[in-house]
C-alpha cells in the first residue's frame, strides 16, 4: 500500500487509509470511493452523505465487565519486570473489556462527538481524541497525548500536571516522537509542551495532556506520503519506548495482536493531511480496547482505575 499511497500523493489525488498496529492488512481508498466500507467523520470531514445520519438515544447505559484486577496485576507485574531489566522505559499495556451499551457500532458512530470518529463495518468503530500526524502547508505536526484525570476532582489540572509520574512518562514519550519526526522531517522542535484540554464524556469530564511536535517537510513530500506514514508506524504514544523493542514487550504479555486497535487512520486532500490514532475504540464483538502507559514510577491500583476510566462512549 505504501507505493499505491505514494502514487495517489505524487497526482494529488485525496483519499482515506487505515493501517493496523501490526501494519500486516492496511487499506486505502479514493476519498470519492461510494463503496467504502470505511466511514470518517474527522474534524468535519466526512466521506459519507448528510442523509446517513442514524438517529441514536441521548443517553447511554454502559455496562463495563473488566479483567479482574489480579489478572491485571499479572501483566502489570511483567511490565514492570521488564522496566526493571532495563528492556524498556515506557510500556503502553492495554486490554480488552466486554461492554454492553444496546447500541450497534453504527448507531455508536453517527451519535458520537468526537474530534475523530470512523467505523469499519463489521470490524470496529473508534472515537478517537488523539491526532497522530497532520500535514499543513509542508509542515508536519505531532500531538502526543499522555496523562489522563477525572476532571471533577478538585484542582485536577495542577494535579496531573505536576504528577512525577506523568511528568516522566510524557517527556519520554515527547523525545521520542521528536526522534520519529526527524526521520522524515527538518527543523524538528517541541512547539507547545504539556497543555491541558477537558474531554466530554457521558459520564463526566476527562482532563487529558498533550503536547506539539513540528517540523518541516521536502518540497515534494506529497509523492512520499506513503514512506512518510509507515515510517512513523507504530504511534509512540501507544507503544513505548525504544519502539520497537517495546513492541516486542507487548506481543508478548497481551498475547493477541491489536489488529486496527492503535493503528492509525486518517485522509489526504491533495495537499494536507490529518490522522488520528485509533484508541476510545469497539469491536464488533462488543470488547471495548483500552490502555496506559507503565513506568517505573506507575501504581499498580491507579493503572488499572485509569484502563476501566478511559472506556466511555461520548454520546450525550
Amino acid at each position: 500500500m505504501r507505493e499505491v499511497l505514494n502514487n495517489w500523493g505524487k497526482e494529488k489525488i485525496p483519499f482515506i487509509f487505515l493501517i493496523d498496529f501490526e501494519c500486516k492488512k492496511p487499506l486505502c481508498w479514493k476519498l470519492d470511493d461510494p463503496n467504502s466500507a470505511f466511514k470518517i467523520n474527522f474534524q468535519g470531514v466526512k466521506n459519507y452523505p448528510t442523509q446517513s445520519h442514524v438517529p441514536t438515544t441521548s443517553k447511554v447505559q454502559l455496562i463495563k465487565h473488566p479483567i479482574s484486577f489480579e489478572a491485571y496485576k499479572l501483566q502489570f507485574d511483567e511490565v514492570m519486570s521488564n522496566l526493571s531489566y532495563g528492556n524498556s522505559f515506557l510500556v503502553n499495556l492495554t486490554c480488552s473489556t466486554p461492554i454492553e451499551t444496546g447500541l450497534s457500532l453504527e448507531e455508536i458512530f453517527y451519535g458520537v462527538h468526537s474530534k475523530y470518529s470512523c467505523w469499519l463495518q463489521n470490524e470496529f468503530v473508534c472515537f478517537s481524541p488523539e491526532t497522530f500526524i497532520s500535514i499543513r502547508d509542508g509542515h508536519i505536526h505531532s500531538y502526543p497525548m499522555k496523562g489522563t484525570i477525572d476532571a471533577s476532582i478538585k484542582n485536577a489540572r495542577d494535579i496531573l500536571l505536576n504528577d512525577c509520574k506523568e511528568i516522566a512518562e510524557h517527556a519520554t514519550i515527547v523525545d521520542l516522537i521528536r526522534n520519529d519526526l526527524s526521520l522524515i522531517a527538518e527543523n524538528v522542535r517541541v512547539t507547545k509542551f504539556r497543555y491541558y484540554e477537558e474531554l466530554k464524556t457521558q459520564t463526566g469530564m476527562i482532563g487529558q495532556i498533550s503536547s506539539e511536535i513540528t517540523g518541516t517537510l521536502p518540497t515534494n513530500y506529497q509523492e512520499q506520503i506513503g514512506d512518510i506514514l509507515f515510517k512513523l508506524l507504530p504511534a509512540g504514544s501507544i507503544s513505548g519506548a525504544p519502539k520497537q523493542k517495546t513492541v516486542d514487550i507487548i506481543k508478548k504479555i497481551e498475547q493477541d495482536e491489536r489488529g486496527y486497535y492503535t493503528g492509525v487512520a486518517g485522509y489526504f486532500d491533495g495537499e494536507n493531511l490529518d490522522s488520528c490514532v485509533l484508541i476510545r475504540y469497539i469491536e464488533e464483538s462488543g470488547r471495548y480496547r483500552s490502555g496506559g502507559g507503565i513506568t517505573f514510577q506507575s501504581n499498580l491500583a491507579d493503572e488499572y482505575k485509569e484502563m476501566i476510566n478511559k472506556i466511555y462512549v461520548p454520546i450525550f
